[in-house]
This record gives structure tokens, C-alpha cells and sequence, in this order.
């Protein structure tokens, strides 16, 4: 971060409720989902509605603390059970992304986010166990080895890396990291090109926006991105419009784009199942996105 406190992921200073890249690692990971080793598949559709389907968000940075006790709980009573890892990882992400109430508690949640992230994908993958000690080209080879039955386990830990990477980093744009999360988020499309609705696409849409082509970014990689991934989610996750708009459309200076994509995200409802709660989050970052337009423009 500058001396000014722009976040050149973000867009902004990095504060608890108002971290962009924040908001959409939270829309994408999509709480724990698939988790049917927390109390109960019925339990945790149940809990996942109630919290992603919430318009309340400040009810949720109350309320989901008692979920991450619950979570640890289970895990340290079942701390091989892959899904319980894997939905540690994902909350741990989320709330630590978005709600926590300073940097150092951001950077203590998503420290154990990644921790869950990565021992889940160590279980199922004995190469993940040191993937932090083994250099960028023998990583790649390995994550060859990963297949379909472990997609969600490979998201999750690349979720719970990018949370981790966003809380502790000051200057992304010098962050070596980002090619390794890249990697992973390509090898979850390589077996499954529309895992998550469209989030991974988005993911890799900011990942290749965050430069300018003199410094070695791929804007039209990243529209390419961005536009599959409003594809996929039918346009209902509005985090991937305002994302599109703060990464792309200002990067190359697009204000007609940039203006279309914000409106249409203030137009569109904020009610779609497993995205509510983000959807008025995104509503808030566009409003001040497009407030700032002719400024920035």
C-alpha cells in the first residue's frame, strides 16, 4: 500500500467492510457449499441460505462468529474430514476478507483460512503438503496431477490463498504469489471450465487486469474473463459487473463501459439464491464507483 493507502487489488484503503477484492472472494467462494460434513447436509443448506441468501450484512459480521467457533470445534474433533476443511477455508476466507474489525485480525482469519485450504488439498493430494517449499514450474506439473473428484478441494484452497494473499499484501502488482493462485484458478477450469457459476472466470478476470500492458498485464485476457463469467452466473452475481467495471473498464479508461456496467448493477435486484448478501455489497461499491466516474475519467 502507498503512502496515500490505495490498494492496487482493492481500489481503496483497505478497511474492514469496504474491500472490493474482499467482496468478491466472499460472492465466489460460495459458504460452504457442497459441505455436507458440517452438522448435516440439511444443516448446512440451511446455513448456507441464511447467510447468503441474507440482505443484512451487518447482521452477518455480527452473527458469523459463532460459526467460525462452531467450525473450529468440528474440525479439531474430525481434523482429516476433507469438507469440513474445505468449508473452514471458506468461512475463514469470508469473514476474515470482509468483516474483520482490523488488518491484524483480517491477517489472523485468513492466515487459518489458508492453513484449512491447504490441509485439506494435503489429504487428497500428498504433493500439496509442500507446495510452499517447491519452485513456480514443479508446482504447475503437480497440478496436473489433481482431478475432477477434488475440484472443490483445489478451489478452496486457492480462495483461502487469495484472502490470505489480499490481507497480508501491501503491493500486489510485486507479489510473485499471484501466478501460483493463477495457475491453481486455471487448473479448476481445466476440469471444470464453469465450476462456480462463473466465479473462477472473474477471479482470473482481476488477476489479469491488475496491470497495465507496459507492466505486463492482459486487459483482453481479462475481458474475456469477465464476459464468460457474466455468462455463466446469467448475470446475477453483480460482484463480477462491478469488478469488471474497477478492473477492465478503469484500467483502459472505458467510462462508457464502466458507467453501463454500474448502472446496471444499480437497476438489477439484489434477491438471487446464494447471492443476495453480495449483491448489496456490490450495490454499495457501485454507487461509489460510479459517483467517483467523472472524476476518475
Amino acid at each position: 500500500m502507498s503512502a496515500t493507502g490505495w490498494n492496487p487489488i482493492s481500489g481503496g484503503p483497505r478497511a474492514a467492510r469496504r474491500a472490493p477484492l474482499a467482496a468478491f472472494i466472499c460472492a465466489a467462494a460460495v459458504l460452504l457449499s457442497g459441505c455436507a460434513g458440517l452438522v448435516g447436509s440439511v444443516a448446512s443448506d440451511t446455513l448456507s441460505a441464511a447467510i447468503l441468501d441474507q440482505d443484512d450484512p451487518a447482521l452477518i459480521e455480527a452473527g458469523a462468529p459463532a460459526y467460525l467457533l462452531l467450525i473450529d470445534g468440528l474440525i479439531a474433533r474430525n481434523p482429516d474430514d476433507v469438507a469440513l476443511l474445505s468449508a473452514g477455508a471458506r468461512l475463514f476466507a469470508l469473514y476474515g476478507s470482509r468483516f474483520a474489525a482490523s488488518p491484524e485480525r483480517a491477517i489472523a482469519l485468513t492466515s487459518k483460512a489458508r492453513r484449512y485450504g491447504q490441509r485439506a488439498l494435503c489429504l487428497r493430494q500428498d504433493w500439496a503438503c509442500d507446495a510452499d517449499h517447491t519452485d513456480f514450474d514443479r508446482f504447475v506439473e503437480q497440478l496436473s496431477r489433481v482431478t475432477r473428484r477434488d475440484v472443490d478441494v483445489l478451489y478452496a484452497y486457492a480462495v483461502s490463498w487469495l484472502s490470505h494473499l489480499d490481507a497480508t499484501s501491501d503491493d500486489w502488482s510485486a507479489v510473485a504469489e499471484l501466478s501460483w493462485i493463477e495457475a491453481t484458478l486455471e487448473r479448476v477450469l481445466e476440469l471444470d471450465p464453469t465450476h462456480a457459476d462463473g466465479a473462477v472466470h472473474g477471479y482470473l478476470g482481476i488477476l489479469n487486469a491488475l496491470r497495465p500492458p507496459s507492466l505486463g498485464g492482459r486487459p483482453e485476457v481479462a475481458q474475456e474473463y469477465f464476459e464468460r463469467a457474466i455468462e455463466l452466473s446469467g448475470g446475477r452475481d453483480l460482484s463480477i459487473k462491478v469488478e469488471y467495471a474497477r478492473r477492465y473498464a478503469r484500467l483502459v479508461f472505458d467510462q462508457e463501459l464502466h458507467d453501463r456496467l454500474l448502472a446496471d448493477v444499480l437497476e438489477a435486484p439484489v434477491e438471487a439464491p446464494g447471492l443476495t448478501l453480495f449483491n448489496v455489497l456490490a450495490k454499495e461499491d457501485a454507487e461509489q464507483l460510479l459517483a467517483s466516474s467523472k472524476e476518475y475519467f
